[in-house]
């Protein structure tokens, strides 16, 4: 998984918003697909687009595929990003 594909993945609005979903748990596409007003195709591609970037994962259960977010991934962009937050504390202002 590379940051570059990570990123990508995640400038979609859709995408982004699968992700909320998914916060409070493992859910089905149909669950999933249920919350758009777009058909369960367009719901797969963007799935598909997420798995490719290592956001989600997935799991089979009897006739059910799960979805889940792949958390340590986004731990991983999180550690990444808070090197950004702020400057060397022993730096002097000038």
């Amino acid at each position: 998984m590379g940051f570059a594909e990570t990123f990508k993945s995640l400038s979609d609005p859709v995408r982004r918003q699968i992700l909320v979903l998914l916060k409070n748990g493992k859910l089905t596409a149909g669950e999933i697909a249920s919350q758009f007003d777009m058909t369960h195709a367009t719901i797969s591609y963007h799935l598909s687009q997420l798995k490719k970037a290592d956001l989600v994962l997935e799991s089979k259960y009897k006739n059910f595929i799960y979805y889940e977010m792949n958390v340590s991934v986004l731990e991983e962009i999180i550690l990444w990003i808070s090197q950004f937050n702020g400057g060397d504390s022993n730096e002097k202002s000038e």
